[in-house]
């Protein structure tokens, strides 16, 4: 009979004869402690005929090639498997790379830069790290990944903390987001226009949910340094959120203003609209804030 194997990372696993199961809880054979993987998420079974996986009922599914699963499907070496954050590859191995892969494993998320590593080291070996990630299944439902953790995976959990009021979850969450888009940058990459906005609007309610103004600026920074005009409907809420903070969103606004303001002669007439509401609200906090002035 063929000999199966799931590639994760960092580590190797055979597929025994049977069924392995593949979960947040330690019952699992695989343990991945990520926090969009249901306590038991899915199951693989290997018989004579071949292999295939089963999606056990889980919060936010499984993904064979990108595409949900509904049933049962057969797996085909080469193919990727999406479960939570996680990528596993599934292979047909021979029985000379058997001896260095193991039948059952556990592996955490680390909780700062998203990497898997084993459960048995104390610390994540690449950050240094030793949060662990949430103990309760978060919703991902249609998003996908790139970059690691993409950003509608943060956008979903992060909505989610917010709307059970886990406050620190929450900053935890926009703080992983927002280091994101940074490395995303630092290694040239583009942030898409519509993750983008999606970001600032939690990032706004996260400004909302702990007064601090900090994330709202942040997203008026980012959308600078990305040369980006932000939606109408993101400038407003922007705006709102910031109303208690005028001092701080004074520079901010005005320093995004003037940044787009060479985007002028190639913007659409929904961009020039965001553009003219970047300028108004310059202003208006400009002649706010002389008028407390001494």
């Amino acid at each position: 009979m063929a000999r199966y194997r799931l590639r994760f990372v960092l580590q190797e696993f055979d597929l025994p004869r049977g069924t392995t199961l593949i979960g947040r809880s330690l019952d699992c054979h695989l343990t991945i402690e990520d926090p969009l993987v249901s306590r038991r998420h899915a199951r693989i079974v290997v018989t004579d005929t071949g292999a295939h996986i089963e999606d056990l009922g889980s919060r936010n599914g499984v993904k064979v090639n990108g595409a949900p699963i509904r049933q049962a499907t057969m797996l085909r070496n080469g193919d990727r498997l999406r479960i939570g954050t996680q990528e596993l590859v599934f292979s047909r191995v021979d029985e000379a790379a058997r001896a260095h892969s193991r039948t059952t494993g556990q592996l955490r998320l680390c909780a700062n830069c998203r990497q898997p590593y084993p459960r048995e080291m104390l610390a994540c070996p690449s950050c240094e790290a030793t949060e662990q990630t949430d103990d309760e299944t978060l919703t991902a439902s249609g998003s996908s990944l790139s970059h690691q953790w993409s950003m509608q995976l943060f956008v979903e959990a992060l909505e989610r903390a917010l709307r059970l009021g886990r406050i620190s979850d929450a900053e935890r969450l926009v703080r992983g987001a927002s280091a994101q888009v940074e490395e995303l940058l630092a290694s040239g990459g583009r942030v898409e226009d519509v993750a983008l906005a999606a970001l600032a609007a939690q990032a706004a309610a996260t400004t909302l949910a702990t007064a601090d103004p900090a994330w709202a600026v942040w997203v008026l920074e980012i959308y600078g340094r990305c040369a980006k005009i932000p939606p109408s409907s993101v400038v407003e809420r922007l705006a709102k959120v910031t109303e208690n903070h005028r001092s701080v969103a004074r520079e901010a606004f005005a320093a995004l203003s003037e940044r787009l303001q060479p985007l002028t002669g190639q913007a659409s007439r929904s961009e020039l609209d965001a553009l003219t509401l970047l300028s108004e609200l310059a202003s208006e906090n400009a002649l706010e804030a002389s008028a407390d002035w001494p």
